[in-house]
């Protein structure tokens, strides 16, 4: 599809919204904007050539250049974006340990035998619980699966709001990120092993709600401090 220049005005206006410079300072530079492109379409160039085919990335420069993009860390949506990108594997997790811990695809089991005479013999059979093994190769690939998820959630997130040193904030969680899903882990396994030890045989209706919420609370606010260890000092909030 043809771009012309009220689509370009369009995304271009849509995009200095969503960076959050003023309307008066939007219309101008529509303006400005505008005028340019009738220039460039009476000499016989396209507006897809003028911009360059990405209208989203010439609004986010020009308003970066003119000092327009407001002073804004963006933690609450980091730690937003970290949730959504924890909260898949965090859940995987926690079935994988469910399949362990029940005994779910354990085949051994007891059958009962009545001898002649009325005597009751009983006959336990013990087999190896595939379900430990599952735990075991399962929990490391959630883990892998939330680093790559987690990454992936943050810096869409910071790339979609145009948000400052959002390359220096990936580069640190990339570095982050194993630690504090280690963490995660580890809060997981606590609560776990506090249903067990106190709540009893209502463990499971217990560990199923908190531990993810938990492990991925604990991603979220990892993430949040990171954006906010590696953005450049600003005098609004996050």
């Amino acid at each position: 599809m043809t771009l012309t220049v009220d689509d370009a005005i369009h995304q271009a206006t849509e995009t200095w919204r969503r960076l959050s410079v003023e309307q008066d300072t939007a219309d101008e530079m529509a303006e400005e904007l505008a005028a340019d492109l009738t220039a460039a379409a009476s000499d016989g160039r396209s507006v897809a050539d003028y911009i360059g085919g990405d209208v989203e990335a010439l609004a986010t420069s020009w308003a970066d250049e003119r000092g327009l993009l407001p002073a804004h860390r963006y933690l609450k949506e980091t730690a937003v974006a970290a949730a959504q990108g924890a909260v898949l594997p965090a859940l995987a997790a926690l079935a994988v340990w469910y399949v362990c811990w029940s005994h779910l695809l354990d085949p051994s089991g007891a059958s009962l035998t009545t001898m002649p005479g009325g005597h009751v013999l009983s006959e336990v059979r013990t087999f190896p619980n595939p379900g430990v093994p599952v735990m075991w190769v399962g929990l490391p690939v959630c883990a892998l699966a939330a680093f790559f998820l987690i990454r992936r959630a943050v810096h869409g997130t910071l790339r979609h709001h145009g948000a400052p040193a959002r390359e220096a904030t990936v580069r640190a969680l990339t570095k982050a990120l194993p630690v504090l899903l280690v963490a995660a882990a580890g809060l997981g396994v606590a609560i776990g092993i506090f249903g067990a030890s106190v709540v009893g045989y209502y463990q499971l209706l217990f560990t199923a709600p908190f531990a993810p919420a938990v492990m991925t609370g604990a991603v979220a606010a990892g993430a949040a401090w990171v954006r906010h260890r590696t953005c450049p000092p600003v005098t609004g909030t996050g």
